[in-house]
């Protein structure tokens, strides 16, 4: 399978003061989607401008007409499947079947403690996302819904019409231990890693593609404990986050060297965050679009 090339673009900038501009930007460098981040607020950004996820997206789909949209990701930490689920179905009818959902267990993050919760420990994170995805799958698939769990439940749910893909619009879940991965397998179009953060810090680049080998080999086995060809799951990694950071988006070349091998792991989508200047995230925004519209073309 040939490589997809797609970007991120964090949620910090007014709608009209260079928000839509770069949503346009995306579909004319012909990235294949472009996702943004759920959360209430994130990291080094916390303490400065940063708008909805699916207003956000709603909004991109009005002003694009073929790039697909996502986020990456969701989680349980504010979300509930039932608003979740008529949310997205509207956002899928306005963007004429093009969003991708990014779904993952969440983290120990602002998001985590926002509505005034204590933070969840890993294993109830665990839980309740081996219970969120299920239903959310139930929710976009079934005209009516009902269902009592644990955590989150359903009383005569309506999505009418449902989505327009069909059964649903994808799932790209994240995850890499073994609850996690098995819902990838049971309930995902798409399997969603940033790599090893334990190799972050302190790691080296050959040590992440190490780590990230073993996660495919463990996808590969969740695929085959549901029945399910690996080879059916796009593999999406969602870079900045390895012991590589920012040095792949400083030239074509570094960027080819990067993704190529990548894509020998099995990698299907590799994603490449916007720049913003000074953040983790800043890049030479010429580099950037000459890796969008060029690197694909070196890889084959």
């Amino acid at each position: 399978m040939s490589l997809r090339l797609s970007t991120v673009i964090l949620p910090v900038d007014r709608w009209h003061e260079g928000g839509r501009a770069k949503w346009q930007r995306a579909e004319e460098l012909g990235f294949h989607a472009a996702y943004t981040y759920d959360h209430l607020s994130w990291r080094t950004f916390r303490d400065g401008p940063w708008f909805g996820a699916l207003p956000t997206l709603t909004a991109a789909a009005t002003a694009t007409d073929r790039l697909r949209l996502g986020t990456l990701v969701t989680s349980p930490n504010f979300r509930h499947p039932v608003t979740l689920a008529k949310e997205l179905i509207s956002l899928d009818d306005i963007s004429g079947g093009r969003v991708t959902l990014g779904i993952g267990a969440g983290g120990n993050g602002f998001d985590a403690t926002a509505l005034g919760q204590e933070a969840w420990t890993p294993k109830e994170r665990a839980d309740r996302f081996a219970e969120f995805v299920p239903l959310l799958d139930q929710l976009l698939t079934e005209d009516a819904v009902t269902e009592s769990g644990s955590f989150y439940s359903a009383d005569e749910a309506r999505n009418i019409p449902g989505c327009v893909e069909r059964p649903r619009l994808p799932f790209a879940v994240a995850a890499t231990g073994p609850r996690g991965l098995k819902l990838a397998a049971c309930h995902g179009q798409a399997w969603v890693t940033t790599g090893d953060p334990k190799l972050y810090e302190t790691g080296t680049p050959e040590q992440s593609v190490e780590a990230l080998r073993g996660q495919v080999e463990r996808l590969g086995k969740a695929c085959a404990d549901a029945d399910r060809e690996v080879a059916g799951l796009d593999k999406i990694l969602l870079t900045g986050f390895t012991p590589d950071r920012g040095r792949p988006l400083e030239s074509v070349d570094a960027f080819v060297d990067f993704a190529g091998r990548h894509q020998e792991l099995g990698f299907t989508e590799i994603v490449i965050h916007w720049p913003i200047a000074g953040s983790d995230f800043a890049a030479n925004q010429a580099v950037f679009d000459k890796i969008a519209t060029e690197a694909l073309t070196q890889l084959g």
